[in-house]
């Protein structure tokens, strides 16, 4: 049972960046004794998805998503926090921006793997360094760590 209600919220896409971010959240709320929330974000816009797919498949890959990053990043632990899974649809800098409110830390992988990048980010880390709610951790990639998503 955790003994600090305030939880480590981490988000994750499926690359190998974002395992990391999730695998040192893990570390951290198993330390502070408190909860972890797993926020994965989706998206579905009817007229512009020309996909065949749902708003209902969309949701159904978000939480596959985060079961497989669990999965991997759990994999022999002994300790582990309680963890709360949360599969949201929207933009991902506003989802993890709100999810802030009221947690101990924001943890982030950052994907900024190139320098063009890093220039014109723009991208869902810097958005919540710029404005979430609670103290951010960004776990950087390494030089020979692909940015790509799994999904």
């Amino acid at each position: 049972m955790s003994t600090n209600s305030k939880p480590v919220v981490v988000g994750v896409d499926g690359t190998p960046a974002s395992d990391r971010a999730l695998a040192w959240a893990v570390d951290e709320a198993v330390v502070r004794g408190c909860p972890l929330h797993v926020v994965n974000v989706w998206q579905y816009e009817a007229l512009v998805d020309w996909t065949e797919t749902s708003a209902q498949r969309e949701q159904a890959a978000s939480e596959q998503l985060t079961e497989q990053a669990l999965n991997r990043v759990l994999a022999g632990r002994t300790d582990q926090p309680e963890i709360v899974r949360r599969s949201t649809r929207g933009d991902a800098a506003e989802v993890l921006e709100s999810a802030s409110e009221g947690a101990a830390m924001l943890v982030v992988a950052s994907h900024t793997d190139h320098r063009i990048r890093q220039m014109v980010l723009g991208s869902t880390s810097m958005h919540v360094v710029r404005h979430a709610h609670a103290p951010i951790v960004v776990i950087p990639v390494t030089d020979r760590e692909p940015a790509k998503s799994t999904r």
